[in-house]
């Protein structure tokens, strides 16, 4: 009895029944066992479409569409299904059956788009058993498809937080110097936590007119899986202002193909880092907070006491907005789509992106100032 609930484990007429009765009841349990072993009955006697466990759902989902981009994805979140509805017949998932499930990731800490991305996974496959999947009889495997309500994400999801340049200076000042030559890179380009992380000297061109160079991220860049691609499936061009290219070519000669390798040459040699946030991040920024209310003698604004990796993008993305930047450009040095051809830049135009991007270079006063707008308290 697993979280209290009853189980079936019985043999009828040489085949065994293995499910959970979804009760925590003694007299219900037996009432659906009594009920599933009708159902076996009919399906011998009269040829009634047999019931269909969702573990079997899951798992032909899983080879049926096994070279999806996010297929890796959507396995992890269907693990963590299993124990909740592994042996639910299809026709028992519901808003119901899967109220553990998002109780226990609410309580963990996940997000409502987290938990949300989970039931997609769910009413795609309950679709897949109504509309397309058949026994051997022709009959679909579910009969109808239920409602099953997903959580509200606006209300719910944490607003971006852009640094102040105190905060800035705080927090890199506790990272470790391999992060905290990422997240300064990060800060000043506007680039994905994967496209920093995964960065490669082949995707470096130079650009002998301006005495540069650029970064052009390819396509089909995989980050942490090699099919699952740059966000909007362009290439990703990458202008460096006078910091990030003092970051990267700092980092020349470490490695022979990773920008930002990690871990000690002289025993396996540097690899990769699979992720910025980890837990010398998470260390990092509570010791930030501590320090800003010990100088302060207040505490730290929550959203920087909390401050994601994505929030760098954020930063970026907003301090060329304070300092006059045109949004086409924005988009542009950010890796949005704006409908231009990333690859087919000329000088003179890489060269303005350059220009717009050292306006957010500096480190001091002198920078454009960002301002928390806070609504007045009624």
């Amino acid at each position: 009895m697993p979280n209290g609930i009853w189980k079936i484990d019985k043999r009828y007429k040489g085949e065994r029944i293995q499910e959970s009765t979804g009760t925590c009841d003694r007299e219900e349990a037996e009432q659906y066992l009594i009920h599933r072993l009708e159902q076996l009955r009919q399906e011998k006697v009269y040829g009634v479409r047999p019931v269909i466990q969702w573990q079997e759902a899951a798992t032909r989902y899983l080879i049926e569409f096994q070279n999806q981009p996010s297929i890796w994805l959507t396995a992890i979140y269907l693990e963590q299904l299993d124990s909740y509805i592994g042996d639910l017949p299809l026709a028992r998932i519901d808003d119901r059956s899967l109220a553990p499930y998002i109780k226990d990731k609410l309580q963990g800490g996940a997000s409502n788009r987290t938990v949300n991305i989970a039931l997609e996974r769910v009413i795609r496959i309950l679709n897949l058993c109504a509309r397309k999947w058949r026994d051997d009889n022709s009959k679909p495997w579910l009969d109808t498809v239920p409602m099953i309500a997903k959580l509200d994400e606006k209300r719910a999801s944490r607003k971006p937080y852009p640094l102040s340049w105190e905060e800035q200076s705080l927090l890199f000042a506790e990272l470790p110097d391999h992060l905290r030559r990422m997240a300064l890179y990060k800060v000043n380009t506007g680039c994905r936590e994967q496209e920093v992380c995964k960065l490669r000297w082949e995707w470096e061109i130079a650009v002998p007119e301006l005495g540069t160079s650029v970064f052009l991220i390819p396509a089909e860049f995989g980050g942490r899986r090699e099919q699952s691609g740059v966000k909007n499936r362009d290439e990703r061009l990458v202008v460096l202002n006078d910091v990030a290219r003092r970051v990267i070519d700092g980092q020349r000669g470490l490695h022979p193909s990773l920008v930002f390798p990690y871990g000690n040459p002289d025993q396996f040699g540097p690899t990769a880092v699979h992720r910025m946030n980890d837990s010398a991040w998470r260390k990092a920024r509570v010791r930030s907070a501590a320090k800003w209310e010990e100088i302060h003698k207040t505490p730290a604004h929550p959203g920087f006491a909390s401050i994601r990796i994505h929030d760098l993008k954020h930063t970026f993305g907003r301090r060329l907005r304070a300092a006059g930047v045109t949004e086409e450009d924005r988009k542009a040095l950010l890796g949005h789509k704006n409908g231009s051809i990333t690859s087919h830049y000329s000088a003179a135009e890489l060269d303005q992106l350059i220009d717009a991007a050292n306006k957010v270079s500096a480190t001091d006063s002198r920078a454009p100032a960002l301002t928390i707008l806070k609504r007045r308290q009624g």
